[in-house]
């Protein structure tokens, strides 16, 4: 009996979260962030690219696709009125919820539109949406695009690797990543909202199209670090 009780208590948490069913005004925060009758939501089942997330297009320019699919979505949804039904907490303390717009599961919508990948790592309710959508080559479809997931793992280890590769665009528009020990390394500033990034490998960045600085005085120890690297996988598309 205590076993029972026991059980009970410590699933009490999540059936009352998951009781508890949300209703309000959107406001859109980004594309799979929103706010729902000032309560912070974070769409189920889907992945979309951070605000701040660079892509490239067919012709290997950058564009800023992280704050133009939350536009699109803003446009679809901001103001709108949406019901929630929360599945989840995350460790940011946002509500994870299915949202729907009248009839419409707001998150399939996405996906089939081409503004989110379905993130099966979580759940698989979205996958024949983003076939539909890759089939179609709507929205992010349309060009390479590093999956949001792939994206924050790259900038995490780049925020927390000792040996963070630059990848800075020049006045002349010309792509040159810089390698700690450089010369201009320390005094090169990247803002990714107008394409520049960060790598964490001489590979990636040259896939991405930078070139190599041509001030190479490095410390052995940042090349032996990327030597290590240069053999694993960097990307990954949609």
């Amino acid at each position: 009996m205590l076993r029972i009780c026991l059980v009970f208590v410590l699933l009490l948490p999540s059936v009352t979260l998951a009781a508890e069913r949300l209703s309000g005004q959107v406001n859109v925060i980004d594309a799979d962030t929103w706010d729902v009758g000032g309560i912070r939501v974070r769409l189920h089942g889907i992945d979309a690219p951070e605000l701040d997330q660079a892509c490239q297009d067919d012709e290997g320019s950058t564009w800023p696709c992280g704050a133009w699919v939350t536009q699109e979505v803003r446009q679809l949804f901001q103001g709108k009125t949406a019901s929630c039904m929360p599945v989840d907490r995350d460790r940011y303390g946002r509500v994870v919820a299915r949202c729907m717009y009248g009839v419409q599961d707001a998150a399939d919508q996405l996906v089939r539109l081409g503004l989110a990948f379905a993130y099966r790592k979580y759940s698989h309710a979205y996958e024949s949406a983003e076939k539909e959508a890759k089939a179609r080559h709507v929205g992010l479809h349309r060009q390479q695009v590093q999956v949001p997931w792939v994206h924050r793992a790259a900038r995490k280890s780049a925020s927390s690797n000792g040996c963070r590769i630059k990848g800075n665009i020049s006045a002349k528009g010309e792509k040159i990543y810089h390698i700690p020990g450089q010369t201009f390394y320390a005094n090169t500033r990247i803002n990714t909202s107008s394409g520049e990034r960060w790598f964490y490998s001489v590979v990636a960045a040259r896939a991405a199209g930078w070139r190599a600085s041509r001030r190479r005085n490095l410390y052995e120890s940042c090349m032996k670090l990327i030597r290590v690297k240069a053999g694993s996988s960097e990307r990954v598309y949609a």
